[in-house]
């Protein structure tokens, strides 16, 4: 017999609008004896039964929601079946806009919480963030091995967030090859050398493929700021359509000798790319006091808030680079702004903008709302799941 988690009272509203997690709270008792990541009903305080998910003591989050159909056991076979459902959806995406790298598993959105798989190249990269995920992931490797033709599968499950599922940082060969230093894929007509063993994130930030692409827009003889750059990406493409010059600061030299390195690999004018190591606030601010100005201005910070206690002081920081990007540029100047912090709404962050450019004494609009690309996508009934926000704002005249 299973064991089970017994909900309290009222507390199954989310489980019957589908919402995939229970949170410790929620729960008045749990019968039978569990181990972290093994599977478990969810019922509630009558004893209805209303789903199936994976056990996590440690967390905020006690469960995870596999399935909410009864009659689905969780086993190989059900991963198996996921797999090639999630694989299937991005078929046509990397068939038809000539990509070699792409999110295949997106957790949640995808019914597999706590499971990312990306692509690049002949390379899979897995990450196993929660305790369910971790505890098939033999299993789960074992699908991907006969689901997805691959020289290798490489972990990269050494996120922070893997602590509060009570697990220890994981990263290694899984399956077949072991990776090189750098894998070359390709992104619509541009090519990137991504670093799968030691990069950020999976070793490449795919969640941004079609907001860098929408800089083509903007790009032709402007001067261009790109900000929190890596290794280049959004630099690329402003190059890649004419900008007269880019600046990429980072505040890895490493990552900004790959830039460099994928500038080369795309036969783009390294005479028109200033590589700047250095931190971004304070770049900025050396800039407004020189009177520096751009046409494009591209803010990509890494994620300001882990937790809601950090929101506030995440929120003091968004507004800060944005109040300096808006003094940075010239009138008719844009602005390329995003949040990758999932606790930051997206009313919240256009706020912040809001209130930057007001305090920046310039008139600015919002000309179109950016998100996460397609092979990220966010569940209807999971929007948690919506977690990179993005504007395009045109900056107007600065008034008294």
């Amino acid at each position: 017999m299973k064991a089970s988690v017994i909900l309290k009272n009222s507390r199954e509203k989310s489980l019957l609008r589908r919402h995939p997690w229970i949170f410790s709270g929620a729960v008045t008792k749990i019968i039978g004896s569990i181990q972290p990541g093994e599977t478990v009903d969810i019922l509630s305080s009558k004893g209805k039964w209303l789903a199936r998910g994976a056990y996590s003591p440690f967390s905020q989050i006690t469960v995870r929601v596999w399935t909410f159909d009864p009659d689905e056991d969780i086993s190989q076979e059900f991963f198996h079946a996921r797999l090639k459902q999630a694989f299937n959806s991005r078929s046509l995406l990397m068939k038809n806009n000539n990509l070699t790298a792409c999110r295949l598993v997106n957790a949640e959105p995808d019914g597999l919480p706590g499971l990312i798989v990306d692509r690049y190249a002949d390379f899979l990269v897995c990450q196993f963030l929660s305790a369910g995920a971790e505890h098939w992931k033999q299993e789960i490797a074992a699908c991907l091995k006969s689901l997805m033709p691959h020289a290798g599968i490489y972990e990269r499950s050494d996120a922070d967030v893997r602590e509060k599922e009570g697990l220890k940082p994981c990263a290694g060969v899984l399956s077949g090859q072991e990776p090189p230093e750098f894998v070359e894929i390709q992104e619509n007509d541009l090519y990137f050398l991504a670093d799968i063993r030691r990069g950020h994130k999976t070793g490449f930030y795919l969640d941004q493929r079609d907001n860098r692409a929408a800089l083509a827009e903007y790009a032709e003889n402007a001067e261009v700021l790109n900000c929190f750059a890596y290794t280049g990406g959004f630099g690329i493409y402003a190059l890649k359509h004419g900008a007269a010059k880019v600046t990429n600061i980072d505040s890895s030299a490493d990552a900004l000798a790959l830039c460099e390195r994928n500038i080369a690999l795309n036969d783009l004018d390294i005479a028109a790319a200033e590589n700047v190591e250095s931190d971004v606030f304070q770049i900025l601010r050396k800039y407004r006091d020189s009177r520096r100005q751009f046409d494009v201005i591209i803010l990509d910070p890494p994620k300001f808030a882990e937790s809601r206690g950090q929101l506030e002081r995440a929120a003091r920081g968004y507004k800060d680079i944005n109040l300096l990007a808006f003094k940075l540029l010239r009138p008719g100047g844009i602005l390329f702004t995003f949040s990758c912090s999932g606790l930051m709404t997206p009313e919240l962050f256009q706020k912040i903008v809001a209130d930057a450019a007001l305090d920046a004494k310039c008139e600015a609009q919002m000309i179109r709302q950016l998100g996460q690309a397609s092979d990220h996508p966010v569940a209807l009934n999971f929007p948690e799941g919506h977690y990179l926000k993005g504007m395009v704002c045109r900056a107007g005249n600065m008034f008294p």
